[in-house]
């Protein structure tokens, strides 16, 4: 396993610019996502580190070793792709070893590697069938494996899943922690699902139109959203957003919005009458307590729980509860937004105070 090193990287189509600046510094053995809406430049970002598009400015090290003019093979990285790519005419267990004859390893090595990827990835009993023979889920498994029995220096995850139910895809996930656990590899993983994002990284970078938006542990960016970008595109259901004023009655920090006033728990330290955006994630959002009036507009049982959707002085509010509340639409239900829940950013979209 190696690190990865990306320091000002771009990338541009003629004089269309696609990446602005990129840095990083992928640890050995850390499990990195990227994720962002389609055409933010994730993918790109990870095909240049492969060496299937080329750098416009700035340089890719992998290892130590500055890679920007070096062939895709010459870099020692595994590439899974959304499609499986898997020969239709070859075997499982040939599909596997395809790489491994091209560099000429012995057969007994080849076997060797064969045997112990399927056993991680329980194709054992499936090496002879072909790929039209498998499922969804098994001809993923085929090209990870295939990944696998190169023992790359990284491996590198387009939208593996992307292809797969959601109930596959669940169980997919799964076997991709689990396997990075095992082999300890570096791996980069892109993807637009925010909740692939949160269950398999140790870090995300959050990415919008060319731009690295945050990069943290799954729960700072879910915990401490950096900007409005960021707070809006992590969490299911999506944080609740109202604009408001910021003003100090009494002395005390308060934002006031169309119909209410909350006071807050810290002073953000903007200027008196300052525009704020406020978000607070459904979960967040008590219902049956507070000074503040709520209608019931919509309610989405979902077995764990509740999603209430209200209307709260004529601005739309989520709220989640596990407790199953009985709710009748067009009704009153009094709602708290807490005030240590709050997130606050400012004109420019950019978080302020804690």
């Amino acid at each position: 396993m190696s690190a990865i090193d990306i320091s000002g990287v771009s990338k541009h189509y003629g004089t269309t610019p696609i990446l602005h600046e990129i840095s990083l510094a992928v640890t050995a053995g850390e499990f990195l996502v990227l994720v962002g809406p389609s055409g933010c430049g994730k993918s790109t970002l990870l095909r240049m580190i492969a060496g299937l598009e080329e750098v416009s400015a700035g340089e890719i090290r992998i290892g130590g070793t500055l890679v920007n003019d070096l062939p895709p093979k010459a870099r020692d990285i595994a590439m899974v792709f959304q499609s499986y790519a898997l020969y239709p005419h070859m075997s499982v267990a040939d599909n596997m070893a395809y790489s491994l004859r091209l560099r000429r390893t012995s057969k007994p090595d080849i076997d060797t590697a064969i045997n112990a990827a399927a056993a991680k990835l329980g194709l054992g009993p499936l090496l002879e069938r072909k790929p039209k023979a498998l499922s969804g889920g098994q001809r993923q498994r085929v090209a990870m494996g295939r990944a696998i029995v190169r023992r790359p220096k990284a491996f590198l995850f387009d939208e593996p899943l992307s292809n797969l139910d959601a109930r596959l895809r669940e169980h997919m996930r799964a076997e991709i922690k689990k396997l990075h656990r095992e082999l300890g590899a570096t791996s980069i993983y892109v993807t637009h699902d925010q909740i692939e994002a949160m269950t398999l990284a140790d870090r995300i970078v959050a990415m919008n139109g060319g731009h690295v938006q945050q990069v943290g542990s799954p729960l700072e960016l879910y915990d401490r959203p950096a900007n409005l970008f960021v707070a809006g595109f992590m969490g299911s259901p999506a944080m609740n957003m109202f604009s408001a004023l910021f003003s100090r009655r009494e002395g005390r920090p308060t934002i006031v919005h169309a119909g209410f006033a909350l006071n807050l728990d810290h002073d953000p330290a903007v200027q008196e009458g300052a525009e704020l955006t406020v978000g607070i994630r459904p979960e967040h959002v008590k219902l049956g307590a507070g000074s503040v009036q709520g209608i019931v507009d919509l309610v989405e049982p979902t077995g764990l729980g509740t999603i209430a959707h209200l209307t709260l002085a004529g601005t739309a509010l989520k709220a989640f509860s596990l407790s199953r509340p009985v709710l009748r639409l067009g009704a009153g239900v009094a709602v708290e937004l807490p005030a240590h829940r709050l997130h606050l950013f400012g004109a420019d979209g950019v978080r302020v105070g804690r």
